[in-house]
């Protein structure tokens, strides 16, 4: 763990590694401009975060890519000072700050595929989901439809079903926990113009998670990645898509790889040159020489599509 300089009560400073750079992430972040869990303002970003009982409004920026600042704010602040580590720990899980990236250059820079897009983004890291539940919920939102519609479901689910906090008159929400679906009626999520199979989904794994059938600690404990790959898709409702969708973004496995995304096809086609998207076995081919880097590899190809 990269120390963390606290400055005062209600700010954080964490150093950064080299490989880090600030506004490559704030670009990805700000790609859809129907995002509702966080806001973007003047290289700002503000986001309402639970930490155990306590819902808190943090600010993240960086003048140098030296360092991040922390700052942790709102009129109902808690007591600060027992929460700043658990804050930290947060912010660097959702910008994946304890990876070590230089392996992964080392080998992108020799990859035809991959050494354009390190050139490209370099510093850009793959931005986490911490949650488990809103890492399976997008993942099942985003099957079979496009981006953008993704996007409004999340937020009709996230604004009928979730917490709001509001700062200076700015509404912060949070995603719901699996305690505000799991006893819902299916036609409660149909209602949203989510699908049956997509409402039942969501039901079902929250139900689970609230059992404590499914949770992260036990997805992490284990060996490798394709032992949890393996746990997820026994799931209804999650094929091996989300699986690795989730083991990349909230378990944050590098060597998860979603290959038959749509995302990745095209934009491999378009980097090649192609008029028909790569067979799997092609994919295998051009994936030879990301082992133990497929995740980091997919999410830099993915950012040419944004």
């Amino acid at each position: 763990m990269i120390q963390t300089w606290i400055i005062n009560d209600d700010e954080l400073k964490l150093s950064l590694p080299e490989e880090f750079n600030f506004k490559e992430n704030i670009n990805y972040l700000a790609r859809n401009s129907n995002e509702c869990l966080f806001h973007i303002k003047n290289n700002r970003v503000y986001k309402a975060i639970s930490i155990g009982a306590d819902t808190l409004i943090i600010e993240v920026s960086s003048e140098d890519d030296n360092y991040l600042i922390i700052r942790i704010f709102g009129e109902n602040k808690p007591n600060i000072a027992g929460l700043r580590a658990e804050v930290a720990c947060y912010v660097r899980d959702w910008f994946d700050l304890d990876r070590d990236l230089r392996p992964f250059y080392t080998m992108a820079k020799e990859d035809a595929l991959l050494g354009p897009a390190v050139d490209s983004f370099y510093g850009l890291r793959i931005i986490g989901i911490p949650d488990l539940f809103e890492a399976l919920c997008w993942g099942i939102l985003g099957q079979q439809i496009n981006l953008s519609f993704a996007y409004t479901l999340k937020r009709r689910l996230v604004e009928k079903f979730g917490r709001s906090v509001v700062h200076d008159g700015i509404t912060y929400w949070v995603f719901p926990s699996p305690e505000d679906i799991a006893g819902l009626q299916v036609e409660e999520l149909e209602s949203l113009r989510m699908t049956k199979k997509k409402s039942e989904y969501l039901i079902g794994v929250a139900q689970l998670m609230v059992e404590e059938k499914l949770t992260k600690e036990k997805l992490l404990n284990l060996s490798n990645h394709k032992d949890a790959e393996k746990i997820l898709v026994k799931i209804r409702g999650i094929g091996p898509w989300t699986a690795n969708y989730v083991l990349m973004r909230c378990l944050r496995y590098p060597s998860a790889f979603p290959i038959d995304d749509v995302g990745l096809h095209n934009a491999i086609e378009h980097r090649l040159g192609k008029e028909l998207k790569p067979t799997k076995e092609e994919m295998t081919k051009l994936a030879v020489n990301w082992r133990n880097w497929e995740s980091y590899a997919t999410f830099y190809l993915w950012r040419y599509l944004y």
